[in-house]
């Protein structure tokens, strides 16, 4: 006999706490992290080991890697509560009235910044580094929707740092990857130069990521885009004086898979939560 209260949803499911805030119930948890376990197959093909990033990123750290000129709208800032807060916060007064002081941080809007961040000033050795994680991320967004646009989710990231040539490889087989996935999940995806900034907004390296894209989506077919492969040049490499042995500044690279993302393409490929987890179920056997 089951124990009463551990096994049952109560009717109408699980509440959502806001815009932008979902809780996943049973089924999409499942999709979620089978979904995670099929990705980490690019991680354990190109010998990145799995870490975990820092919960926070400094903001000093983000303004020197141009984090907040090219997205001045997506930082989500951690403030705490001042100590003159503290007695009204424990009269019951509401929070939202009471004064906040900022921290110097922000919660990361992509897995892959802490990861650089930790790697300041390093030597990542000849043959270069790869590394590989799924974060919790944060995005201040104008709107939400649903699973495909959400103030925060899991983004799973496979990341190299060493030679130009060792970042365009990590990208071909990162994209080659997603393909074959895709293909092994029945989802259709099409592939697209996308439009962030990434470094600025203008002058020579806009200029040069319009001739030479950085940047590709792979979309679902209603436009959502759940993976990207990513090439940094050797810009962090510079900024944060990374480097690979005798090559000098690291040239970076990323593969990052949406999560929220890939759950909603499988829902929207196969029609019901229940479907779609049993076609992951298929494709991991």
């Amino acid at each position: 006999m089951s124990t009463p209260g551990t096994t049952a949803l109560p009717d109408g499911g699980l509440k959502n706490p806001g815009p932008g805030l979902i809780t996943l119930d049973p089924v999409h948890t499942a999709l979620l992290h089978g979904l995670d376990g099929l990705l980490t197959g690019l991680a354990a093909r190109l010998g990145a080991p799995e870490v975990m990033g820092p919960p926070l990123l400094a903001a000093d750290t983000l303004a020197r890697l141009d984090y907040f000129r090219n997205f001045p709208h997506l930082g989500v800032s951690a403030g705490r509560f001042a100590p003159e807060a503290f007695d009204g916060l424990a009269a019951g007064e509401a929070p939202g009235e009471l004064s906040l002081r900022p921290t110097g941080h922000l919660l990361p809007s992509a897995t892959c910044y802490g990861l650089l961040m930790s790697l300041e000033g390093r030597d990542v050795g000849e043959d270069g580094l790869r590394l590989s994680a799924t974060g919790r991320c944060f995005r201040n967004e104008t709107h939400y929707d649903g699973l495909r646009r959400l103030w925060g989710f899991h983004m799973r990231e496979v990341l190299y740092l060493g030679t130009r040539e060792g970042s365009v490889e990590h990208l071909d087989g990162g994209a080659s990857f997603v393909q074959e996935l895709a293909g092994r999940l029945g989802l259709t995806l099409t592939r697209a130069v996308a439009d962030d900034p990434f470094y600025d907004k203008g002058g020579s390296r806009a200029r040069l990521m319009a001739l030479d894209p950085v940047k590709h989506e792979f979309n679902a077919p209603d436009g959502t885009a759940i993976a990207s492969v990513n090439r940094h040049r050797n810009f962090f490499g510079e900024r944060l004086d990374i480097r690979a042995g005798s090559h000098g500044p690291v040239y970076s690279a990323c593969v990052a898979f949406g999560l929220e993302r890939w759950v909603h393409a499988m829902i929207l490929a196969h029609g019901t939560p229940e479907r779609a987890l049993d076609v992951l179920r298929d494709a991991r056997a």
